[in-house]
Formats: structure tokens, sequence, C-alpha cells
């Protein structure tokens, strides 16, 4: 599915719950929303999501950029908060019908919504007593924004594919049969690329060998266990089988073993 397509879908979702989660958490009496659309070539927002307004005037107004509140906002991409709405001068007056006359809104704020650096929607709050909005209001809505924008991209991010080879290396750990172990790690060899190993070779398993590797270039039992994730106890089993199978008594020793075999 297309991004665009996916991050409306997941928006339209969403957002009925936030406008109505943004008037509860900042205390304005009136909070609305909507996302971008595309509409004869150009890009608009549609407003359709409103909670506490007095009618239904606001619903589905087409907000130009550049005009009005919400068109500034999704210009320029930045929260605004107007106090006197109906006498400023510092925006357009484009919407006056349906936001002074018909909702008697006096002050409102307006906050975008991003997803991956775009614009996609604004939240609005408002109130009717001439007052003005608090900061308080404001970060509000801010934070509730922000929220959406990691809500959505997270559910835009595809899970992570897992890798077989490391499942395989992890499976070989597990497995105590030799006649087993030795054909799982001519199968994990040929999935990355590598050699086959010769008759002699010593058979280590893959994270025996990984240990092994972190040993030849000097890091510690507590530094290997950080780079692989795994415990410092379980490094330590690595290597002391390592050690038994290379036929040597130190951990030094066995990375140099492992060396001449061919192994690292």
């Amino acid at each position: 599915m297309d991004n665009d397509v996916a991050a409306t879908e997941v928006l339209e979702k969403l957002l009925p719950e936030r406008v109505r989660g943004l008037r509860r958490l900042s205390g304005v009496p009136v909070a609305f929303g909507g996302l971008t659309r595309h509409r004869a070539g150009r890009r608009e927002l549609v407003l359709d999501r409103l909670d506490g307004t007095l009618g239904t005037s606001l619903r589905g107004l087409a907000v130009q950029p550049g005009l009005g509140l919400g068109g500034t906002v999704l210009r320029d991409g930045t929260a605004r908060r107007i106090d006197d709405y109906a006498s400023t001068a510092t925006i357009t007056h484009d919407y006056d019908r349906a936001v002074v006359h018909e909702e008697r809104l006096t002050s409102i704020f307006a906050v975008p919504v991003t997803v991956h650096g775009s614009v996609r929607g604004v939240l609005y709050g408002a109130v009717r007593d001439r007052g003005p909005i608090g900061d308080r209001a404001l970060h509000a809505a801010t934070v509730l924004a922000g929220q959406l924008q990691r809500d959505v991209e997270a559910a835009l991010t595809p899970e992570p594919r897992p890798d077989p080879v490391a499942e395989l290396a992890a499976i070989l750990d597990d497995v105590t049969d030799p006649a087993l172990r030795a054909r799982l790690v001519r199968v994990h060899r040929a999935l990355r690329g590598e050699a086959p190993e010769p008759a002699n070779r010593p058979a280590l398993a893959p994270r025996e060998v990984d240990a092994l590797r972190w040993v030849a270039v000097g890091a510690t039992n507590v530094e290997i266990a950080a780079r692989l994730g795994l415990s410092t106890e379980t490094v330590k089993a690595y290597l002391r089988t390592a050690m038994r199978k290379l036929d040597v008594h130190t951990r030094t020793a066995a990375a140099h073993a492992a060396r001449r075999a061919g192994v690292l």
C-alpha cells in the first residue's frame, strides 16, 4: 500500500479520539481538526472532526494553505495561537462566517500534525469567552500532536524481517548431536557464502567463533558479552567449549589455534 494512503487511513482511525482528548487535556470547550487532502492537484485541509461545536458549519470546511489560521499552520508547519480572532490582522478572514459568526469563537490555537516531515493534519482548540488561551492548553495540544505523529509513524514502520541465518546460528547453539551439528554448520556456512570447512577443521559453533574473534582483538569477556548481547557467563561457557575443542587451555591460545585452523 502507498505510504500516503496508509498514513491517511491510520490518521482517520486515530483522529476522532485525539480530538476528544485535546478538549479534555487542554481544558478548552471546543476542539476540532482535520486531515490534508489533494484535490484538483492542490493540497487542502478538510475539517471533519468536531467536539464541542454549536453546529456543523465547520464540518467539511476546506482550508487552503496560507488562508486563515489553519491554512497558515498548514503552510508553515508551526503551531499558532490567536487570542482575538475576529480582529487580528495576522491572518486572512476567509472563514469568519463559520468561525466567528456561527460558532462564535473568539480565541483559537492550531497545531500541525506532522508525519515523516509533512503536515498531514491540524488540531484546533478554541474558546468563546473572549479570554486568552493559556500556555498550558497550547502545550497539551503540542504534546498530543507529537504523540499522534509517533503513533502514525510507528504504524507505518514495517516490522523487521527475521534473519534466517542468525536464527540458524541460534539453533546451532542448542544442538548437541555432533552429526546434526556438523550438517547444520555446513548449511550455515553456505548461507553466509563461506567456503566449506576442511575435514580436519574443528567444528566450532557460530557463537564460539564470534567470541573468539573478539578475543583475537583483545576484548574482555565483559566487552564480548556486551557486543554479542549475551551474559558474561554465557561467553565464558562458549570459550571453555572452544578451548576444549581446540585442545588448548587459555582463551588467547584458542584464538590463535582457531586462526591457524582457518576458522577465524
